[in-house]
């Protein structure tokens, strides 16, 4: 089973390895990083990268897909390359998956009109401006479609998918390896939990990185 993560400058870390930890764990499993062109990828705080093993145009096919998020995905969803391949790789995937924002590039590609979805909450205007209907979940099953709410939300994606796949006791086994069993300091993990404080200043977070 292939599994490509495509990446992209400016791309959120943990929307893509949050999922690779867990789909990787998947007895078979190949994961493949690919971009624009091999080599180093900066994530959107520009102190990581991620290395691509790939073009993009080298990947014909893929069983798994996963787009990533990031302050970056704007200008990712407004690249007609990468969303058309976003697109053509969509025809032969057994699932296509989003993180995060990742979910622009779906979008752009049109694969989420018509259909329920979610995203990062600070996105659900750009999400359901390309059709489709905002879900505040972790995620949205459709068909074989599973779009992620923000960043941490990929690696429960990614768990609930690894059952469909494998099997719930495949999937429990991936879930303690990794020891995923959060348990936050902070009632802070939504908009409705953390206060219009914290919000604003998570706004204007984004809005520096985006600029």
């Amino acid at each position: 089973m292939r599994v490509v993560i495509p990446i992209y400058d400016r791309f959120t870390a943990l929307d893509a390895v949050g999922p690779y930890e867990v789909l990787s764990r998947i007895p078979g499993a190949e994961v493949l990083f690919a971009a624009e062109r091999p080599g180093p990828v900066r994530t959107d705080t520009g102190s990581l990268a991620i290395v691509a093993d790939a073009a993009l145009a080298e990947v014909e096919a893929c069983d798994v897909l996963v787009v990533p998020g990031g302050t970056g995905s704007r200008v990712a969803a407004s690249d007609e390359r990468l969303v058309d391949w976003v697109r053509v790789r969509h025809d032969t995937t057994s699932w296509t998956t989003s993180v995060c924002t990742g979910s622009e590039l779906l979008g752009a590609a049109g694969l989420l009109a018509g259909i329920e979805a979610t995203t990062h909450w600070s996105a659900v205007e750009r999400l359901e401006s390309y059709g489709a209907t905002y879900r505040p979940r972790r995620f949205v099953v459709q068909g074989k479609i599973i779009t992620a709410a923000g960043v941490s939300a990929g690696i429960d994606m990614a768990l609930a998918l690894a059952a469909r796949i494998s099997g719930e006791d495949v999937a429990r086994a991936i879930q303690l390896g990794i020891e995923y069993d959060p348990d936050p300091p902070f009632a802070a993990g939504s908009v409705e939990s953390a206060g219009p404080a914290t919000v604003a200043l998570v706004m204007g977070v984004l809005r520096a990185r985006s600029a």
